[in-house]
């Protein structure tokens, strides 16, 4: 029932998801009270409509007198604001009960109640790969998360990333180039933009594809809410692709929670001495299958890739070059390069900071380099 007096002639659309919003924030009730409660009351105007002792064969005495107390001043507030960016241009906010909800999500084992989305909604219900690694990703990750991704999206699938920095941004941007367009999925409120960095390119996939929060308006970067909400990135997706990862890597649990799902999981591998291919053999050594380029994930998920652009084949080989034959793939010391290559300190840095700056050499710490594919 709608107690503010502005509501009291809303349609019964408004009415109804007045219901969901407050019920996701009543206190003490989280995803998986929320679910139980539905599941035997149905719709949320039921489960206000029950008794206390009718509620508390289902949750606790606690919640359940939170549930039958009515709604404060600040919650009323809240729940209209939420109304209220719902009814923006471009903006809804998904239940559990709505047609549009994801088909794909129904299906795992944790299904978020609400799903605030600003964009194309009609994205979540695109066949999607799921790319994601390291924040702090090296120039070859980023390279290649780009590349599969715009392969990829150029191949009709959405990509879904988590709108971080490195990995996860580099895919939004090569998805964004193709067909498939792509979701980002956040662990902050919908109308928080985090990191900041990242701030024009969340607003470009606001306009050009798709924003997803279970998150309230307003809800700030806590830690707890990013492992959670990879949940919803692998279960949105057919298959989740990992560029770059330490092994201790919040990608991982993504990737644990695709296998969970039934999803597929595809790794991509680096050099036995980067700590950012460590995630990725780690996933390859249990069952992830190791992929070279794009074209081995899309043939299999059965996606018939489109004609490749130049811009998605691997760079040209490059003019011979002694640096380069020195450098090889692998990070090496410039004292070694030195050796390998005959060249002085002052020759060979002259000729790295060439390199480095046309893009085909990459400094990483320690004073390692390695070539850029």
């Amino acid at each position: 029932m709608l107690i503010n007096t502005e509501l009291q002639h809303a349609t019964p659309e408004a009415e109804e998801l007045w219901s969901w919003i407050r019920l996701t924030h009543t206190e003490g009730v989280g995803a998986e009270s929320a679910r139980r409660l539905l599941a035997v009351f149905g719709m949320p105007a039921n489960v206000f409509a029950a008794d206390n002792e009718a509620l508390r064969t289902v949750v606790s005495t606690r919640i359940a007198n939170a549930l039958l107390q009515p709604p404060s001043a600040l919650m009323q507030n809240t729940i209209e604001q939420a109304l209220a960016w719902a009814a923006e241009p471009g903006n809804r906010i998904l239940t559990l009960a709505d047609a549009d909800y994801p088909q794909a999500l129904l299906n795992i084992a944790d299904p978020p109640v609400l799903l605030y989305i600003k964009g194309r909604a009609e994205l979540l219900a695109a066949s999607a790969l799921a790319v994601v690694g390291s924040r702090n990703a090296t120039v070859q990750g980023i390279q290649n998360s780009e590349r599969f991704s715009e392969a990829a999206s150029r191949a009709g699938l959405t990509v879904v990333s988590g709108l971080a920095l490195g990995i996860d941004a580099a895919a939004h941007q090569g998805g964004l180039r193709g067909n498939g367009a792509s979701i980002a999925v956040i662990g902050t409120g919908i109308d928080v933009v985090y990191p900041a960095r990242n701030h024009a390119l969340a607003h470009r996939l606001a306009e050009e594809g798709c924003i997803v929060s279970e998150y309230p308006l307003g809800m700030p970067p806590l830690a707890a809410n990013f492992p959670r909400r990879n949940r919803i990135i692998s279960g949105l997706a057919r298959a989740v692709l990992v560029v770059e990862a330490a092994a201790q890597s919040g990608s991982l649990i993504t990737a644990r929670t695709a296998a969970e799902q039934g999803r597929d999981v595809f790794a991509i591998p680096g050099s036995i001495h980067s700590p950012l291919s460590k995630g990725c053999h780690l996933l390859i050594k249990q069952g992830a299958k190791l992929v070279e380029s794009a074209d081995d994930i899309l043939e299999e998920l059965g996606q018939l890739p489109l004609q490749t652009p130049a811009s998605l084949l691997s760079a040209q080989q490059p003019q011979d070059d002694t640096v380069l034959r020195a450098l090889g793939y692998d990070p090496v010391g410039s004292d070694m390069l030195s050796v390998r290559s005959g060249l002085d300190a002052a020759a060979l840095h002259a000729r790295l900071l060439v390199l480095e700056l046309d893009g085909m050499v990459e400094c990483l710490p320690g004073g390692l380099y390695r070539r850029v594919n």
